[in-house]
């Protein structure tokens, strides 16, 4: 769903003033917050609400997320490479905000030159120490990425800040940077479009609201009567069905995959093998969460951990049944969601 505005072709930008003289937290996060900052990691979560936890919740840890460990996508990368001093500045207006003396900026390890740069500019900080990790998908994730960091353990149901540790998206302290010490508002994002079905794939800093025809245009789509295009990477992304869906500010990429390169979609029964329940890196059991949500038995579903499943799509790419496991849970914690509505409006 989209509202269309019709342009007047003249692209005319206003004069930006920047707002470098922030200190305080109010003063940031209202920056943030006119500026339409939200976390570009994907999720998409106002990072002014990010910035403000409870008096009670004491935050001694920023976490700077540049792991960036879905297959295909390259902006974070692209980015910490072309302006980690930016992404830098933008970062310490969030340890600014937050009050804290100490910050990760974290880097997967098959990303060599990014952590040359971003040690480069971080050199002798008094905050930010840079932290190489081994790559391991998925780790990009929160509640991954602070127990690797610091072998703390959100809680089920909990967030990061139980822990005492925020974390942000590189990009998020990219578009930081740009309101606070450029004063641009958040319109456009570093995005990658890439994938076997296009022939010139590439990180670019596109609008928001560019439609998907455009963008794919711009990078050299095949025609094929069958291909699928993805918002997002192949393990957490969503097939699309409409080419004029936009960019929105959650968009980390474009993948479009050819005929060839698609995974078979014949399902079998499931012979409770197990694999996903290895491969499941938040420890719950997928293929039985899958059968529950199937079945319509959401609640139960909820007794074994559905509120816990981040979506990484493990379960369904380890799957030698090729079920669509996270599909099934996705439409239970949307079932869920308006079963609890109903029950409290009655």
């Amino acid at each position: 769903m989209a509202c269309v505005i019709e342009s007047d072709g003249k692209d005319e930008w206003i004069d930006f003033e920047p707002k470098e003289s922030l200190r305080t937290r109010e003063e940031i996060c209202d920056m943030l917050q006119e500026a339409g900052i939200v976390g570009l990691g994907g999720a998409a979560f106002p990072t002014h609400v990010k910035l403000s936890p409870p008096p009670t919740q004491k935050i001694d840890l920023l976490v700077l997320n540049g792991a960036e460990c879905e297959p295909y996508l390259t902006a974070d990368y692209r980015l910490m490479l072309e302006k980690p001093l930016a992404v830098l500045k933008g970062a310490k207006l969030f340890a600014r905000a937050l009050s804290v003396s100490r910050g990760f900026i974290a880097i997967e390890d098959n990303k060599p030159d990014a952590l040359a740069c971003m040690e480069k500019v971080a050199d002798r900080d008094p905050i930010f120490k840079i932290r190489s990790l081994p790559t391991r998908y998925p780790q990009g994730g929160e509640k991954q990425l602070i127990q690797e960091l610091t072998g703390r353990e959100v809680p089920s149901g909990g967030l990061p800040m139980n822990v005492g540790v925020v974390v942000q998206n590189v990009g998020t302290a990219f578009a930081a940077f740009e309101a606070g010490h450029l004063g641009k508002p958040l319109v456009e994002r570093v995005l990658t479009v890439t994938g076997e079905g296009v022939t010139r794939p590439a990180n670019l800093m596109v609008r928001l609201g560019t439609s998907l025809e455009m963008l794919l245009k711009a990078c050299g789509m095949k025609p094929s009567p069958k291909r699928k295009v993805i918002l997002g990477g192949p393990m957490m992304g969503i097939a699309q069905m409409d080419l004029q869906v936009p960019v929105t500010k959650g968009t980390s990429g474009v993948l479009v995959l050819s005929e060839e390169a698609l995974p078979s979609t014949d399902q079998m029964p499931c012979i409770r093998c197990g694999r996903c329940v290895r491969a499941c890196p938040m420890g719950l059991l997928p293929c039985e969460l899958g059968d529950l949500c199937r079945s319509g038995l959401y609640e139960e579903a909820d007794r074994y951990g559905l509120r816990d499943c981040i979506e990484c799509g493990c379960c369904a790419y380890i799957c030698p049944a090729k079920l669509p496991l996270v599909q099934f849970i996705r439409q239970g914690k949307v079932d869920l969601r308006e079963h609890t509505k109903k029950k409290e409006v009655a």
